[in-house]
């Protein structure tokens, strides 16, 4: 645990702790999306998006698919086709709720990130979800954002954690399987034997549409 005489409850005292932002950095919230931002997206293969409900719980929820799949549709707005997974949809529900999100776009071998905070819909429109077909297959929704606020943000995080350098990866030996962890955590309609092909199937990159 941790002296509860040292927890920060003022924006005074935090600034006593650490100095306001460089201009830059007070500067570059954009409303829109420019040419860097754009070419951003385009290359993105990765977002993480964030939502909370109505009584305040948050979620995150990772989204990924070939570069570009998230789709432009215009200066204020982005599109994000929703694939097939856990089937709990608390993004959505979550939407349905509260409408505001925040995404986090990330590049391989990039250490910055691109942040985007907006309000989303949920929408099936057949045309929209047409220009999202990956091997075949369209997503059955879309979740689009019109967006309030982007920005980049410092790549010293990913720095930091050397998140694309492999030589300096922790050892994953010992880690339990994502099957394990569902047996272990979850009431199952399958036992970890039964599973363990089926998620071994989606690390090869099949059954994912």
């Amino acid at each position: 645990m941790f002296d509860s005489s040292h927890v920060i409850t003022t924006t005074e005292d935090l600034r006593r702790l650490v100095p306001p932002p460089r201009p830059a950095q007070q500067t570059k919230v954009l409303s829109t999306l420019d040419t860097h931002c754009r070419k951003w997206i385009e290359r993105s293969p990765f977002v993480v998006v964030s939502s909370v409900d109505s009584n305040g719980r948050m979620d995150l929820s990772p989204k990924g698919d070939p570069p570009g799949f998230v789709r432009i549709l215009d200066d204020k707005t982005l599109a994000i086709p929703d694939r097939p997974g856990n089937r709990r949809l608390d993004t959505l529900h979550n939407v349905l709720e509260q409408p505001q999100v925040g995404l986090m776009f990330v590049v391989p071998e990039r250490g910055e990130v691109l942040r985007v905070a907006g309000t989303g819909r949920i929408v099936t429109d057949p045309d929209l979800l047409e220009t999202m077909t990956v091997r075949g297959r369209l997503p059955l929704l879309a979740l689009v954002v019109e967006i309030g606020e982007v920005m980049f943000h410092c790549g010293k995080s990913i720095i930091r954690s050397k998140l694309w350098s492999p030589k300096d990866w922790p050892n994953i030996e010992g880690l339990a399987s994502y099957a394990e962890c569902i047996g272990d955590q979850t009431t199952s309609d399958g036992s970890v034997t039964e599973m363990e092909p089926r998620f071994k199937s989606w690390h090869d990159g099949n059954e994912l549409y």
